[in-house]
């Protein structure tokens, strides 16, 4: 049924759920599954001056959790079962969900596993959540994992 299953992921405990059922989705049907993190440019823009490391920094911190992020899905995907081959994809400037959706798009995916939730807690009162706006611009089924 999936050819091609994109896991968008942040690294949270919470979006470890929605990597195991990626891979085990994969695993069933036979699909590709590329994983995704996207480095985001534009919190750092909203905090401007106040962070005083600078914008090379922040961007340098958001690629080091990009790679753990990335690694624990690698980790959770080599976890014994059937071997699957986990492409990844780092995405940046672009905001959370546009670069989840238009990453899908771009791949050819037919599904996005993407959690419920993950970091930023804070921002999702204040900006609305991450997963309900791919849920707004994915052009194809988007699964969320609880």
């Amino acid at each position: 049924m999936f050819k091609h299953i994109l896991l968008a992921t942040d690294g949270s405990a919470a979006c470890d759920q929605a990597t195991r059922t990626a891979i085990a989705l994969a695993r069933t049907h036979g699909a590709k599954l590329t994983a995704v993190n996207v480095v985001d440019p534009y919190p750092y823009l909203g905090i401007g001056q106040a962070n005083p490391l600078g914008f090379q920094a922040y961007i340098a911190a958001a690629h080091t959790h990009a790679g753990r992020a990335l690694a624990r899905a690698a980790e959770l995907a080599d976890d014994g079962g059937t071997p699957l081959a986990l492409e990844t994809r780092i995405v940046e400037e672009a905001t959370a969900a546009h670069g989840i959706a238009q990453t899908a798009r771009d791949e050819k995916a037919d599904l996005v596993v993407i959690g419920s939730h993950g970091h930023g807690a804070l921002r999702k009162l204040v900006l609305g959540s991450v997963t309900s706006r791919v849920l707004a611009e994915a052009t194809m089924p988007v699964l969320v994992v609880r």
